[in-house]
């Protein structure tokens, strides 16, 4: 008998089944009430919750230039500029760029900064500025940590204050005539786990896709890992409550509904489309009742329907844990709002280090995220689709990036995995179909390192899932068919 039958036979011994009145606006939309009604209890233009007589009280005085910091307009005031078109936005004149291949609107705030007292609270509309804004160049990233071998493709520069978005015109449109027919949109919301990326991306550059489907190209931020869902507490006023990346998305959206027709753009034919964690949070936006009138339809492209959403419990967990890491108290609110951004992403890559349950090993590649509420999120997203609570009248493109398990794998165990690991690995993963799986793959590896099988497996039933919208039971069965 070989190795991996005496292996494959062990694990059939010892393995068990697991569970598993405000007053609206020229376009009919009210700004405060749609991102008010989000979270009832939170006025959008409410006093900031930490005072000035508090400052004087948190733990580092030298955050304090953190917590008191304001957005810089970057306003252009009489110095030379490159040749670009300007517009008028419902917050001011914005001057963009043209170059080769597209007109180009860098670093558009549609948010006032998440920052100091307003860290872990809802996006706030837009103040204006006058003036001439200057947007011939993109902002900084949202805060994250860049490390392992995709760190080349980091931002060079992050910031709590990144609540930005780039916008890509085809080179044709002519911003001096009135344009007869709008140009259709499209709206990206960028992958990284939702932990990393940013819509500046190299990768992102909108130009082509903007020009080759005579489209206006929308790149937006949000808030990532503890920065975007910390949940501390359940109470909005004194706690962090969590999903402030998809709620930045929201406000991103509305933003576009708004103000993206003096782009050239069409609101009512607006598309939503992104990869991974920017298909996930895709898939969000279509269960979420107040997104609705956002957008008309959607692209998922690599969907992690397997991945579940963490319930309010596991999200409180999560931010007991990271709270200890901080050495502040997960009720002491104004010790968490003084950290240093550093500080913050520090404790955040600690606390995603721990797995907490070997059989729900799946999370450990979406540590940070977001969570079902029971507000904005009321369910697993997989339940919804099956369901059909979601909104089916809207047009739908699914579809999967080939080998895409590689990234989450080689980033997961930077060292070589033994066969045993694997297989340990694949019944956390894949529970009482790991015999299935283990018989079809493991007579097929001979190396030392079981990481190419797993990205393999992976990448099989996660194609499944996405592209055909199969649930993972149903999957699998495709994928590792019964014997006959």
């Amino acid at each position: 008998m070989e190795n991996w039958q005496c292996l494959l036979l062990l694990t059939a011994i010892t393995l068990r089944p697991c569970s598993g009145a405000v007053t609206k606006n020229d376009d009919g939309i009210d700004p405060f009430g749609f991102l008010r009604n989000i979270y009832s209890a939170l006025l959008l233009r409410d006093e900031p919750f930490v005072r000035d007589s508090e400052l004087k009280e948190l733990r580092r005085p030298a955050d304090l230039a953190v917590i008191q910091q304001t957005k810089d307009k970057a306003l252009s005031q009489g110095r030379e500029e490159a040749d670009g078109p300007v517009v008028f936005t419902k917050n001011g004149q914005i001057k963009g760029v043209t170059v080769d291949k597209a007109h180009i609107f860098y670093g558009v705030p549609y948010a006032d900064p998440p920052v100091g007292a307003y860290r872990w609270k809802p996006p706030r509309p837009v103040s204006p500025w006058s003036g001439v804004y200057d947007a011939s160049f993109p902002r900084a990233a949202c805060m994250q940590v860049c490390s392992g071998s995709s760190s080349a493709e980091c931002p060079k520069k992050v910031s709590e204050d990144c609540l930005y978005l780039n916008i890509f015109i085809p080179l044709d449109l002519n911003f001096t005539s009135p344009l007869w027919r709008p140009l259709p949109v499209m709206v990206w919301i960028h992958g990284g786990d939702f932990i990393a990326g940013s819509a500046s991306k190299p990768m992102y550059d909108g130009r082509f896709l903007s020009n080759f489907t005579h489209t206006v190209v929308v790149n937006l931020e949000y808030r990532l890992g503890a920065f975007g869902f910390l949940v501390s507490g359940t109470d909005p006023l004194s706690t962090a409550t969590g999903n402030y990346g998809i709620l930045d998305q929201q406000a991103a959206l509305l933003w576009v509904q708004q103000n993206i027709a003096v782009f050239g753009g069409d609101p009512s034919k607006v598309t939503i489309f992104g990869e991974s964690a920017g298909a996930q949070s895709v898939s969000l936006h279509l269960m979420i009742q107040s997104s609705k009138s956002l957008f008309k339809q959607a692209v998922l492209q690599s969907l992690p329907f397997s991945i579940p959403l963490k319930t309010r419990h596991d999200a409180l967990r999560l931010g007991k844990d990271f709270a200890k890491e901080t050495n502040c108290s997960v009720s002491d609110f104004i010790c968490l709002l003084s950290l240093t951004p550093q500080a913050v992403l520090s404790a955040q890559m600690k606390t995603r280090s721990k797995i907490v349950n070997p059989f729900r090993f799946l999370e450990v590649f979406e540590t940070w995220g977001p969570h079902i509420d029971g507000e904005l999120i009321k369910e697993q997203a997989i339940t919804a689709f099956q369901k059909g609570n979601w909104q089916k009248e809207k047009a739908l493109l699914l579809g999967t990036t080939s080998e895409e398990g590689v990234l989450f794998v080689y980033g997961v165990f930077n060292k070589p995995v033994s066969v045993v690991e694997a297989i340990m690995y694949i019944a956390a993963i894949f529970k009482q179909h790991t015999l299935r799986i283990l018989h079809k793959y493991l007579p097929l590896y001979r190396e030392a390192d079981f990481r190419h099988m797993l990205t393999q497996e992976g990448s099989a039933v996660e194609s499944q899932i996405k592209t055909k919208g199969l649930p993972e039971e149903e999957a699998l069965t495709v994928i590792v068919p019964e014997e006959s």
